[in-house]
This record gives structure tokens, sequence and C-alpha cells, in this order.
């Protein structure tokens, strides 16, 4: 459920080797209206956006289904598996 205050990680999602590559793009804010505030830090390739509720990270925590690996400077990277 979307509430005021509520922070959202956007996310550009690219098909590669092996599964799918989670790139983190920036951050969504959640206005008392409803509406959103969107703050990229990076612009999709294909002009496609992905945005969930932030989960907070862990040091050495894995997503299920998925492994952190590093990008070209950018926030780690969500790869998910598609076997």
């Amino acid at each position: 459920m979307l509430t005021a205050g509520k922070r959202l990680a956007v996310f550009s999602i690219r098909e590669g080797k092996g599964g799918s590559i989670w790139v983190r793009a920036g951050s969504a804010f959640v206005n008392k209206d409803g509406s959103l505030n969107v703050l990229l830090d990076v612009l999709p390739l294909d002009g496609k956006l992905h945005v969930r509720e932030a989960a907070e990270r862990r040091d050495g925590a894995q997503p299920p289904g998925g492994r952190y690996v590093a990008g070209a400077g950018l926030e780690p990277e969500l790869v998910e598996s598609h076997s």
C-alpha cells in the first residue's frame, strides 16, 4: 500500500546473459495526496521503469532467486536467474 512518506526504489530491468539484470535507476517518494515524486539517477535505454517498495539491504544479504553484482560505477545490481 502506498502511504505518504513511503520510500520506493526505481529500477531499469534489462535482459542479460542468464536472466534479468535490475539496475537501480533512482528513488520515489509518496506524497500526502498519493502522487509520486520520482528522482532518477540514470535514464533507461528502453524507456521503461519498474517501481517497488524499497527494501533495506543488509551487508551480505542476497535476495531470493537473485544476486547483487557490481555495476559500472552504479549501485549494485540485482541479477535474477530464470532457470
